[in-house]
């Protein structure tokens, strides 16, 4: 089981955020901090996080990291999902 957050709840969260978008999306600009982990290699890289930590999970729209947050919760993970995504931040996203 996890948890969603909209974009403002997010601006105020402290904790790694894993963006789930493939690399080309990530390379157009992202959220500052964010490491990339796309859905389509989920699978095979999860096991890169730290499972004591809480990651927040973002994707462009919410769907894909709804995704995400599925299957890393269904793998003991503790995530959170940011509604609205990258589409709905309001600050300059870094490339």
């Amino acid at each position: 089981m996890y948890r969603s957050v909209t974009i403002d709840e997010f601006y105020r969260s402290k904790g790694p955020i894993i963006d789930v978008r493939e690399a080309s999306e990530y390379q157009m600009g992202h959220v500052p901090q964010a490491v990339n982990l796309p859905l389509s290699d989920l699978d095979k890289t999860f096991q890169q996080m730290d499972s004591t930590k809480e990651y927040y999970v973002i994707c462009q729209s919410g769907a894909r990291s709804k995704m995400a947050c599925d299957f890393l919760s269904s793998k003991g993970y503790q995530v959170v999902n940011v509604m609205g995504g990258t589409s709905a931040w309001k600050g300059k996203l870094v490339l």
